[in-house]
């Protein structure tokens, strides 16, 4: 497999004040949180969003695994649906490995690239982690996400506070 050089940038909304939300008018669009999300659907929705850009540590996971993560009070998936089709998701999870809600998995479906969306999905999730109680907002993005992920969260407020370089094998 071929190796290349990611640079991680880890981000945060220190505070709910720093938030700056832009929410699409668009009145096709609903997002829906998946209350009780099957491991399957889970993977249809981390392998569409994902695959463009090699996210493949969650496909290694059974089903037990996955379902029993996904039923935990601390993780919430919101999928974006356009006309009922599903257009994305952004996973939250309240008990990560830093304090705050990590916006643990965010993004859309190729098809829907390019109309906003993705500033209203991640308004949409950092909203909600804000109003299940989290203080600080955090993420983190690499070289191989799409190329406007960092602008979309840094226009949302984030900060950056680290940034990592380490090489990595694609396959």
């Amino acid at each position: 497999m071929p190796t290349v050089t990611v640079t991680t940038t880890y981000l945060e909304l220190p505070t709910r004040e720093h938030f700056r939300p832009a929410f699409s008018p668009d009145p096709e669009l609903r997002i829906i949180e998946a209350r009780e999300p099957l491991p399957a659907f889970y993977r249809f929705l981390y392998r569409t969003v994902g695959e463009p850009y090699h996210w493949i540590d969650r496909l290694a996971w059974s089903d037990e695994r996955l379902g029993s993560y996904l039923a935990r009070p601390s993780v919430s998936v919101l999928v974006l649906h356009l006309r009922g089709t599903p257009a994305g998701y952004i996973e939250l999870n309240h008990e990560s490995e830093e304090p705050g809600a990590e916006v643990a998995y965010f993004g859309l479906f190729p098809p829907f690239y390019g109309r906003g969306y993705g500033r209203h999905l991640l308004s949409t999730g950092v909203q909600r982690a804000y109003a299940d109680g989290a203080r600080r907002v955090w993420v983190h993005t690499c070289t191989l996400d799409g190329p406007y992920a960092l602008a979309n969260y840094r226009a949302r407020g984030f900060v950056p506070y680290r940034v990592v370089t380490h090489e990595q094998s694609i396959p």
